[in-house]
């Protein structure tokens, strides 16, 4: 009974399951054949294309990145899509609406271990990344091993922000004063650096390296085409000085470009400003005359240094001397290069600050008396002129430290060095020291030959005195010229200089100012014209750099590119490091003289055969005498 009973439940079971799978089947049957296409409903299908590939797989492309994903909703679903939309650097909307991350950035001024520092927000940028890793490389000057893969050479011509410093420079300039000067790498190539310095809409100076090219000699018309190109690569045209040092080659460089930019048709007074002679050059070419003689005391000095630096024994038996002397020791003893006046002050400078570590060490190290000779050893009398020798040294070259900047205004400080120079030669040149009487005399007679003369002169160098207070300035310098040349003579000068600026003021108007000008002002009297357009003409005075420093500077960095390990870099890739390096340097970082010195000196360890001679600002031309 009871197993008729089971069957009879599962016949009836069986049944039920074949009724219900052949309704099953009919309701599908029926709902595939009404049923219409559904549009897909994901966000993602806003910024995705779906397609099939030759595969037959389904895959969606961004429309932004153009990078495929698989899409199979059986298989892989959008969620990829998702991600990638979240993290796709060309999707328009990305950084926006990406959330940030909280990141515990640390207190940069506080060295408290315990100081847990500040919880700041933070998103994971790829392109700053990027940039920050450029900006690491170039003003660090890291080495690298794929500078003759293509790649790199791709990656370097796209660093350099030429374009928005042309329009930059189209935006925010008036005119621009350029300084050049030139340089032999250790591949033996020839390079011209040039910098363009203007003062922007909001009265900043700016400096900017925009050439670092190789050239075919160091002959002036070479040069000037050199620049010439330059101007035109980067659409310049109004060119107000040219600040250079004292070769002959650069003379004719300038009477080249002269002619040019007459041709454009855009030069002021003819040109008849547009060369400026490095001031730093000239005092070089002043100091090197008045130390053609250098006394005893200052050969004994330089002897007993290079003495104990030949030794590291006695050079660690010396700054023992010193610690015994309890000499606070800043600066270690340095040897000059008698070529170079301001390394022949750094030394003497220096060294006379250990007199007693010298007393000592003499009577520590007997081969010291023999060696150097009986009479060869300093005396108090040797320390007394050496002092003397760096307190006439320490004149020239903190001035030409101050003349050297190239993020500040220089031009309206070179009057009144000028002056306070003549003045300081003059009082040595009535003293009654006798060797220092006649080191003023040699050095009078170079400061007459480039500054003794006004006529000879650029007189635009003046005219940036009386911008500031025009009536103060006047009479300032009208006294000035009377202390340096004689009330006579120095009245007829200030005559002709102040002649000189009405002049200059009168081209300058032809040149710039149309009518409207005028009568947008008002007009103006000839009393009081004067004292308006002076203003308006200080953005492009002021500009004017009166030493190539902030030229000269860059080989330094240029020698560092150009080591024995870089020696395969092209002249293009080179300039596009010194550039980009100059162009993201903070504004703020002025030229370091001393720094640059001890490179350049490297540099011409380097190159025996090249003769170069530097001065302060390590100026790579042969100056004239």
């Amino acid at each position: 009974m009871e197993s008729q009973n089971d069957q009879m439940l599962q016949n009836s079971t069986s049944d039920s399951n074949q009724t219900s799978t052949v309704a099953s089947t009919e309701i599908t049957t029926s709902s595939k054949a009404k049923r219409k296409p559904v549009k897909p409903r994901s966000v993602v299908w806003d910024h995705f294309t779906k397609f099939v590939n030759s595969e037959g797989e389904l895959k969606g492309k961004c429309n932004y990145y153009k990078k495929e994903f698989c899409c199979d909703p059986k298989k892989n679903g959008t969620t990829a899509l998702r991600n990638h939309l979240n993290s796709c650097k060309k999707h328009p909307h990305s950084i926006e609406t990406r959330q940030a991350q909280l990141s515990l950035q640390k207190n940069a001024s506080d060295n408290d271990v315990n100081d847990l520092g500040t919880l700041t927000t933070w998103k994971y940028d790829e392109n700053a990344i990027r940039k920050a890793l450029v900006h690491m490389i170039i003003i660090d000057e890291l080495p690298f091993r794929f500078v003759e893969g293509e790649g790199f050479r791709s990656f370097m011509r796209a660093i350099c922000p030429r374009s928005k410093l042309r329009s930059f420079f189209k935006k925010n300039y008036q005119r621009v004063s350029l300084t050049t000067d030139t340089w032999t790498s250790l591949q033996c190539i020839n390079y011209m650096c040039i910098t363009a310095h203007f003062i922007d809409n909001d009265w900043k100076l700016h400096k900017r390296i925009i050439s670092f090219c190789p050239i075919s000699s160091h002959k002036g018309e070479a040069l000037g085409r050199a620049i010439e190109t330059c101007l035109l690569e980067w659409g310049l045209d109004k060119v107000f000085t040219i600040t250079v040092d004292n070769a002959s080659s650069n003379d004719v460089a300038i009477s080249y470009l002269k002619k040019k930019l007459a041709n454009w048709g855009v030069s002021v007074a003819n040109s008849t400003y547009l060369h400026m002679r490095c001031m730093a050059h000239i005092i070089n070419l002043v100091v090197q005359d008045g130390l053609k003689d250098v006394n005893d005391s200052v050969m004994k000095v330089r002897d007993a240094v290079r003495y104990i630096r030949s030794s590291p024994a006695r050079l660690k038996r010396f700054k023992e001397c010193v610690l015994h002397e309890k000499i606070e020791r800043k600066s270690s003893l340095c040897l000059d290069v008698p070529t170079r006046w301001n390394s022949t002050y750094l030394m003497l400078n220096t060294t006379q600050k250990y007199e007693r570590a010298f007393e000592r060490y003499e009577s520590q190290d007997p081969m010291f008396k023999i060696d150097m000779g009986e009479n060869g050893i300093p005396d108090y009398y040797d320390w007394t002129q050496v002092r003397k020798m760096a307190d006439i040294l320490a004149h020239f070259y903190e001035l030409t430290l101050r003349i050297s900047g190239s993020r500040y205004v220089t031009s309206n400080l070179f009057f009144s060095e000028v002056s306070d120079l003549a003045f300081i030669l003059n009082q040595w040149i009535n003293s009654n020291d006798l060797h220092m009487k006649s080191m003023g005399e040699r050095m009078r007679v170079k400061f007459d030959k480039y500054w003794g003369d006004v006529h000879k002169m650029n007189k635009i160098i003046y005219f940036a005195v009386v911008l500031d207070h025009p009536r103060d300035k006047f009479e300032f310098m009208e006294y000035s010229f009377s202390q340096m040349y004689g009330k006579e003579k120095g009245v007829e000068l200030f005559n002709k200089v102040k002649s000189c600026l009405f002049e200059f003021l009168n081209s300058y108007l032809k040149h710039h100012y149309k009518k409207q000008k005028l009568e947008e002002s008002g007009g103006f009297d000839s009393k009081t014209e004067l004292e308006v357009y002076l203003r308006k003409m200080a953005r492009d005075i002021l500009t004017i750099l009166v030493s190539a420093v902030a030229s000269e500077s860059a080989f330094s960095t240029g020698g560092r590119v150009l080591d024995s390990f870089r020696s395969s870099l092209t002249p293009k890739i080179v300039e596009g490091l010194i550039c980009a390096q100059d162009w993201i340097r903070p504004s703020n970082v002025q030229v370091n003289v001393e720094k640059d010195l001890e490179e350049l000196e490297k540099l011409e360890e380097e190159l025996p055969s090249v003769g170069i001679t530097y001065g302060l600002g390590g100026s790579c031309s042969t100056p004239t005498s």
